[in-house]
């Protein structure tokens, strides 16, 4: 017999025993008195009983409108079976409750002791709790802000603009508008729909390290510009000099300036990173004319090839809102790349071509290709996949760092497709909101 039919006769059998109390007395009653006294007696009898049970099911209804351990009603009969179960599941319940409370107190305890703020939001971004650290932050105050918006009360654009989104791909770095000087890294995690959690860290003093870094390499390059640019014209000096030198001092010279010149471009690179990631330097908004751009650097890498290369190039009538030199800057690193890495008798293409979320300037090349585990780092500073290749092709290894910051700064970004042996596609993806038709920009330009 099961478990649960044991359960079911225990309450049902004390009702069955009444029920033939009731038929006993009733036929007791009838030999004695008669069959019509039989009949009133079993009809008191279940009245009585009926009148019990509507009795106790008053006392249940009463007791679950406010359930508690200590107001459960005592019972009589089948009552006191279904009140005894009635107390333990209450309390089971009521030590669930009491677990599970001490079980989030424990981990609101552990969250609120952490230096990230954490701030949990629902689907209409209304805050639903929050820790201290985050309070500080974001100058919220959970008591008095419970249940409003989180962006009617962190009221700095690029917030509203980050959290309205929908795309936390990547952090947000905020500088709170009532406290400047404080550097947030701001990053939104959804574990459930509907229900997000907003991690706050202070990243002031890595900003700052990150600043005077930046500082640093920008006041270097930008001394060793001219003594470079010094050396270099007087081995060009020595090397146009008449009568000419003999052979071995030419060599040493030309290698000289081979490796002079070198170090020009890589201080030059620098110092264009250092412009591209000073906040304070403005995003120029101009009409870049794309098509002629991409005509110029089909010139370019025909003369940078020599004729090694088959080189060929297309380009949608579509122009981009933003700087020309850094687009023609990054632009261009993707093609003298593509021209280094690409053995005699490759090919190279280049596209500009609108998609439906934008447009791209693409890069295509059949040369040695990259393995897909050095892809995520290719955008690195210094990052070499061959150290060797990238000494002889004469690389700094900053031209696609360089074309990362000039598309974050046009709300873009690199693409990369590689296989070693095969070639890649650079892609060097920009947003709807930065393009224009060629009509477009031809009609704002002549206004």
């Amino acid at each position: 017999m099961s478990e649960e039919l044991r359960r079911r006769i225990r309450v049902i059998l004390p009702a069955f025993v009444r029920l033939l109390i009731v038929a006993a007395v009733a036929l007791a009653v009838g030999f004695a008195f008669g069959a019509e006294a039989g009949l009133w007696a079993a009809l008191a009898m279940l009245g009585a009983f009926f009148a019990l049970h509507l009795h106790y099911l008053a006392l249940l209804g009463a007791w679950l409108e406010r359930p508690s351990l200590s107001s459960i009603p005592g019972g009589w009969g089948s009552w006191t079976e279904v009140f005894n179960r009635l107390y333990k599941a209450r309390r089971a319940s009521e030590v669930s409750a009491r677990r599970l409370e001490e079980n989030e107190a424990r981990f609101r305890r552990t969250i609120s002791a952490l230096p990230e703020g954490i701030v949990l939001i629902d689907a209409a971004l209304q805050i639903e709790w929050c820790n201290p650290v985050a309070e500080q932050h974001l100058g919220i105050r959970l008591q008095a802000d419970h249940g409003l918006r989180i962006t009617n009360l962190v009221r700095d654009p690029a917030f509203v603009a980050y959290m309205t989104s929908a795309a936390f791909d990547e952090p947000l770095l905020l500088r709170p508008l009532a406290n400047p000087a404080l550097a947030l890294s701001v990053r939104v995690i959804e574990f459930e729909p509907g229900r997000s959690i907003v991690m706050t860290r202070d990243v002031t003093q890595s900003e700052r390290l990150e600043a005077m870094r930046r500082d640093f390499v920008a006041n270097v390059s930008h001394e060793l510009r001219t003594p470079l640019t010094v050396v270099n014209g007087f081995l060009e000096t020595l090397l146009d000099a008449q009568p000419p030198l003999d052979e071995l001092r030419q060599r040493h010279l030309r290698l000289m300036h081979e490796q002079a010149s070198r170090m020009s471009r890589l201080v030059e690179d620098l110092l264009m990173l250092s412009r591209l990631e000073a906040e304070e330097t403005p995003l120029a908004d101009d009409d870049v004319d794309v098509p002629a751009l991409v005509a110029e650097l089909e010139a370019e890498a025909r003369a940078l090839s020599a004729g090694r290369h088959e080189i060929s190039a297309q380009a949608e009538p579509v122009f981009v809102r933003g700087s020309r030199d850094e687009l023609r800057s990054a632009f261009g690193n993707l093609v003298s790349n593509a021209i280094r890495y690409t053995p005699s008798g490759g090919r190279i293409a280049l596209a500009w071509r609108a998609q439906h979320d934008g447009a791209a300037f693409a890069v295509t090349d059949t040369g040695i290709g990259i393995a897909a585990e050095h892809l995520p780092r290719l955008t690195e500073r210094f990052y070499r996949v061959d150290r060797s290749r990238s000494r002889e092709t004469g690389g700094t290894g900053l031209g696609l760092a360089i074309v990362k910051h000039v598309l974050i700064r046009h709300q873009g970004q690199l693409l990369v497709d590689s296989e070693v042996g095969r070639g890649s596609t650079f892609r060097a993806w920009l947003p709807a909101s930065r393009l224009r038709t060629a009509s477009a920009a031809q009609l704002k330009r002549a206004a």
